[in-house]
């Protein structure tokens, strides 16, 4: 008895230790507040997630009971401030699994997501709740409610019925279970791509295979067979600074088949990393969601809060699009096919064709070479220019902070600032492919900005690419493709 008293009274204390050490259970106590990278570890999340859901059920079970009748400030302020705690945590946490992921943080968010499903759909089938947001909404035109009041109640207003609040007991159980089953498809779904791009590599090792493709492609080949362990040999990935290049200049067509193909066939090979049934049921769960809530569709659903509203509309658009498109489509494609035939070949443009021969048509019409254009857009210049423009838009400064915490080696964090000197906000910038990235380019956020109370809470924005890496002796040189990118992310 005495040793099993010891044990118990050793788990509480580590328990204890543990949560008092959790860097997310207090403040960061760093520059502006910004995530303390070097103190987080993944065991962390988890616990910081359950610590924060129970936080925001208090918060939320305060504003519901609350006896006083329902105000602008004790129901929307009250929400608006709510659940610091848990967007704190989640924040950084679905950023890395996004950016910076690995085995142990993608267990972490099949076992979290479920539970923040359940405590967002908590929040918005809550009679109570809803029934104080209904009442302010129904009055809204009577409370003398600013511009930004109005905008931030309609939102929730209509946040609460989409996400259920209208239904009865029975659909919203079932739209509880359509949630927590979405929540963990969409999650299945991005982590088969991530290691479908993982597992793909084209492995070249004669130099004479290397045929029409530029030093720096050969060079950032090389570089990535040293990182994969192929020393010596010439390693081709799926990720967009490897993929284009080969499919724009490599003359090995069996290989470009083989890198197209590779890519548009991730998550279809029929095994453990197949999405098909997963597209399968998300599909038929989004319409069964969709029909649920009143609506005929997903797209119906969707496109109600964006600008098109309905699916006629996005079609409207979409043919008239394909109706300019199509002629020049089938004009470029007929010219390409004759390049084909006035090399000597015989065989029908194909998809992994196009890239390789449009460049050829390009070189032949315009005397024009994307790659000639790289040495002028090294990533520095490129963002040192998009600072700039930024500057002559808005009258903001860039400032590097080498004193903030960074998650990887690639990221550099810039303190962003008015004229004057006065503080805008923190922007991590993530531009190079990794193994834990998803691919593509986005915007997030660590925190967002706010002013509610009085009290303003500055941003912390993240910027993150997939964009052509340095190698141990070149530069990174963007693509001008890619300098679009950043300049549209940023």
């Amino acid at each position: 008895m005495k040793w099993i008293l010891m044990t118990v009274f050793a788990i509480a204390a580590f328990s204890c230790s543990q949560k008092s050490e959790n860097p997310f259970l207090s403040d960061w106590g760093t520059p502006f507040e910004t995530p303390d990278f070097s103190r987080i570890s993944d065991e962390h999340y988890q616990p910081a997630i359950e610590e924060g859901i129970k936080q925001h059920q208090k918060e939320i079970e305060a504003i519901a009971d609350n006896s006083e009748a329902p105000t602008f400030a004790n129901t929307i302020d009250a929400l608006e401030t709510s659940g610091e705690l848990l967007e704190k945590v989640t924040n950084v946490f679905f950023n890395m699994t996004s950016a910076n992921t690995n085995d142990t943080l993608q267990a972490i968010a099949k076992r979290v997501s479920p539970k923040l499903s359940k405590h967002r759909d908590d929040i918005y089938m809550n009679k109570k709740l809803f029934q104080r947001v209904k009442a302010i909404y129904d009055a809204g035109e009577n409370l003398n409610l600013s511009a930004e009041q109005q905008t931030v109640l309609e939102k929730y207003y209509k946040r609460f019925v989409r996400r259920g609040a209208l239904l009865d007991e029975k659909l919203k159980q079932r739209l509880r279970e359509i949630n927590k089953e979405l929540s963990l498809l969409s999650l299945q779904f991005g982590e088969n791509i991530l290691k479908e791009n993982n597992r793909f590599q084209l492995v070249i090792k004669k130099k004479e295979e290397l045929a029409g493709l530029p030093e720096s492609v050969i060079n950032s080949a090389a570089a990535a067979a040293k990182e994969y362990g192929h020393e010596g040999s010439w390693v081709f990935t799926l990720h967009k600074p490897s993929l284009i290049p080969f499919l724009t200049y490599s003359q090995m067509r069996e290989y470009r088949e083989k890198m197209f193909k590779g890519y548009i066939n991730r998550g279809n090979y029929d095994d453990e990393l197949d999405n098909k049934a997963i597209i399968q049921k998300m599909v038929n769960l989004r319409v069964e969601k969709a029909q649920l809530l009143g609506y005929e569709t997903h797209a119906d659903y969707v496109l109600e809060q964006n600008m098109a509203k309905k699916p006629a509309n996005v079609y409207d658009l979409l043919f008239k699009l394909w109706k300019a498109a199509l002629p020049i489509a089938e004009q470029e494609a007929q010219e390409l096919q004759k390049m084909i035939y006035a090399e000597g070949y015989k065989f029908k443009l194909q998809p992994w064709d196009w890239w390789y021969y449009a460049e050829k048509v390009k070189k032949a019409k315009y005397n024009l070479d994307e790659e000639e254009l790289r040495p002028y857009f090294p990533v520095e210049n490129v963002i040192a220019g998009v600072f700039n423009l930024a500057t002559k838009l808005w009258d903001i400064r860039f400032e590097e902070r080498t004193d903030i915490s960074k998650y990887h080696p690639d990221v550099k964090v810039f303190e962003v600032k008015e004229a004057d000197g006065s503080h805008i906000g923190i922007l991590y910038t993530d531009y190079f492919p990794r193994a834990g990235k998803r691919g593509g380019a986005w915007m997030n956020e660590y925190r967002g900005e706010s002013h509610v109370g009085g009290r303003k809470i500055t941003p912390i924005i993240c910027n993150v690419g997939n964009f052509t890496k340095p190698t141990a002796d070149r530069p990174a040189l963007l693509s001008l493709e890619e300098v679009n990118t950043l300049f549209h992310e940023f």
